[in-house]
């Protein structure tokens, strides 16, 4: 039994098993935590496996987890599927919609040929199961990568995406969930990775609405951003680095995948976030930074070496071992950031 985080420790569910959940959200309904995300057990980088469908986890503390199983199976019988377990799907987000009472699940899927497209499926119950609704759906004609859904108080809900290696778009949602209307807006504009942000956790505090991004480097980690609005659709003031004392650059070796409101709590809000290549952690950001700047910049003219080990180290895949880093946010007046805790609790929180 847990009675804390441990940010960055391996850890394990009831059963004694690592949580899969990677890329994932926690959703809050009827006094139940349920912690969902990539299932990648079998992701050992040395097979064709990029996923085994979507785990669900329920939880009552935060600390302590139940697995509850697999909620959207792969489909390995089917290599045409967009859930066949060599489909580079990623980021599953659930929200619900009151209208239609269902729960609306979105999946980033990215292709061989570089393309990024949507699956989206609904089910009656967050545990499922779930019927396949839309494949291959591409939001406003754009290739659609790493997103967040969030629904308003009113109902209406938004998808911020990132516009793969180019922007961050703000797009309306139709009234049933499972497409875009054809309203949105840009933002954070950037030439190329590993400036363009990706990750984009989006949560609402004392009348602000906060956009928490990643930069493009891979599964290797690096410098967090905040930005801030008075509206959905911004525009959004960029704060700086949310993780402004770590000298890294990394985030703490970590990239956030969603932050929520504890229930209950008058101001805590946790991060959660992947520490997708613990095993690579002495890496030097500004040394692959450079990398991923000369192979995505045309104008590129220096010629970098890369040694076998950093190459070896970009390439590696094996994220059946990927931890945990959940830590709460802070704020000085309007301005969150996060700082490194080896532990703490929830407790020690009004």
């Amino acid at each position: 039994m847990y009675d804390s985080f441990h940010p960055g420790q391996i850890w394990l569910d009831q059963d004694g098993k690592r949580i899969q959940a990677h890329g994932g959200s926690v959703f809050y309904l009827d006094g139940v935590y349920y912690w969902y995300g990539e299932n990648k057990e079998k992701t050992t980088g040395d097979n064709n496996i990029w996923h085994w469908g979507v785990r669900c986890y329920a939880s009552t503390d935060l600390y302590n987890w139940e697995d509850k199983g697999i909620i959207i199976p792969p489909v390995p019988d089917d290599l045409r599927s967009s859930l066949h377990p060599s489909s580079q799907m990623d980021r599953p987000h659930i929200i619900y919609n009151k209208e239609t009472q269902k729960f609306v699940c979105w999946l980033k899927i990215m292709h061989k040929d570089g393309s990024q497209t949507v699956t989206v499926l609904t089910a009656e119950h967050i545990l499922g199961p779930y019927e396949k609704v839309r494949e291959n759906l591409r939001p406003l004609n754009m290739n659609a990568g790493d997103f967040d859904l969030v629904v308003a108080d009113d109902g209406k809900a938004y998808y911020y995406f990132e516009r793969v290696h180019s922007e961050t778009i703000c797009a309306d949602l139709t009234a049933d969930y499972t497409d875009v209307t054809g309203y949105y807006s840009t933002h954070f504009p950037h030439p190329y990775p590993p400036y363009v942000r990706e990750a984009t956790a989006h949560f609402y505090r004392n009348g602000k609405h906060y956009l928490a991004t990643s930069g493009t480097t891979g599964y290797l980690p690096n410098p967090s951003e905040i930005a801030v609005a008075d509206t959905w659709h911004g525009p959004y003031r960029v704060l700086g680095d949310l993780h402004p004392a770590d000298n890294s650059d990394t985030s703490y070796h970590s990239q956030i995948s969603s932050i929520f409101k504890v229930e209950g709590k008058k101001d805590l809000y946790i991060a959660v976030a992947d520490r997708w290549m613990p095993k690579h952690m002495a890496l030097d950001y500004n040394k692959y930074s450079k990398i991923f700047e000369n192979r995505f910049n045309p104008n590129a003219t220096e010629q970098i070496e890369v040694d076998d080990t950093l190459l070896k180290c970009i390439l590696d895949k094996n994220t059946s071992v990927a931890d945990y880093v959940w830590l709460p946010i802070l704020f000085n007046g309007e301005r969150p950031y996060i700082d490194w805790k080896e532990s703490w609790k929830i407790e020690d929180y009004e």
